[in-house]
């Protein structure tokens, strides 16, 4: 005799609530956070999470040198440095909400959600390369908004004024100064990176020799990798973003900002991000308000490593 299914072991909606359903929501928003990411990607990462405390102290030692070694004599003992710790303070805690009434919920299109995700990953992707791209400001000595330590893009020599706002399109000159500045730094040529606004990418266009096989190089893998990537440039990885900084000295209360954004060229080493809290999403139904309460958020810190690991140059916006 047949036996027929009862139903009884059927999978329903009130058993993968909150379980499997959020997930759509967490995986949507975690693929979008990492597609809007830039600075992020290029610079060291520190994973912290599921650890108690609000600091993470990292080692700078001080480097050695090497000795002679004599014929039949010890070996040169070196004396001990005082070495210094980089404190990170993990004190950076964003979130993005949405609050969905049953209406919109029953009456909206699937893609809805698909926007929210999209939306909650880029902003909360921005708010994190925000972050790191303002350490450009404290570089070489750099103090506050003024991007003191920095140079025009024209030549790479001219300190920036800010009084001034002596800007100047990017030329070839100003590049190969910094590179030779991080060079003469003994910072390694590998995972050097540089970051431009697009009124940058606009005049690397226009120059005949950034056009070249030679210098732009074929679009890779990596470019479907790492987002914004538009070719390689003296051995380094040159991106463009819409979020490059801009010298503003409201940030420092002293006025508005000026006419000019800021290329970036540095290290990985250059400067730290630690994740505390990774990209979540978490849902919960409201019923005084008859929605759904959408809330992703995200737990980190950031801090400059090595003052001499990366050059601001200041161009026309």
């Amino acid at each position: 005799m047949a036996t027929y299914f009862d139903g009884s072991n059927a999978v329903t909606a009130s058993a993968v609530t909150g379980k499997f359903i959020p997930a759509i929501w967490s995986d949507e928003i975690v693929a979008a956070y990492k597609k809007n990411l830039v600075l992020a990607n290029l610079v060291k990462k520190l994973n912290f999470k599921g650890k108690r405390g609000d600091t993470i102290y990292i080692p700078s030692p001080n480097r050695g040198a090497a000795s002679a070694k004599a014929a039949a004599t010890t070996v040169t003992i070196q004396a001990a440095s005082t070495n210094s710790n980089i404190a990170v303070s993990i004190n950076k805690h964003y979130e993005y909400s949405r609050l969905i009434e049953d209406i919109v919920e029953t009456q909206a299109l699937a893609s809805l959600r698909q926007f929210y995700t999209d939306d909650a990953g880029y902003a909360l992707a921005k708010q994190v390369d925000t972050d790191l791209i303002k350490l450009g400001r404290t570089f070489n000595s750099g103090t506050g908004a003024r991007y003191s330590g920095g140079y025009i893009g024209g030549d790479g020599t001219t300190a920036y004024d800010y009084s001034t706002n002596n800007v100047s399109a990017l030329t070839d000159a100003a590049i190969r100064r910094t590179i030779q500045r991080l060079d003469d730094q003994d910072v390694p040529m590998d995972n050097r990176f540089f970051l431009i606004p697009p009124s940058s990418r606009n005049t690397l266009m226009g120059l005949a020799r950034y056009t070249e096989q030679a210098f732009v190089g074929e679009a890779g893998s990596s470019n479907t990798i790492r987002n914004g990537e538009i070719g390689n440039l003296y051995g380094m990885a040159v991106f463009t973003s819409t979020n490059a900084d801009t010298p503003n000295a409201a940030d420092d209360g002293s006025g508005a900002a000026k006419s000019a954004r800021v290329c970036l060229m540095g290290h990985k080493d250059s400067m730290v991000l630690v994740e505390q809290q990774g990209i979540r999403a978490q849902t919960q139904y409201k019923h005084e308000w008859l929605g759904t309460l959408f809330t992703s958020d995200t737990l980190y810190g950031v801090s400059e490593l090595r003052d001499y690991g990366a050059v601001a140059l200041v161009v026309p916006a």
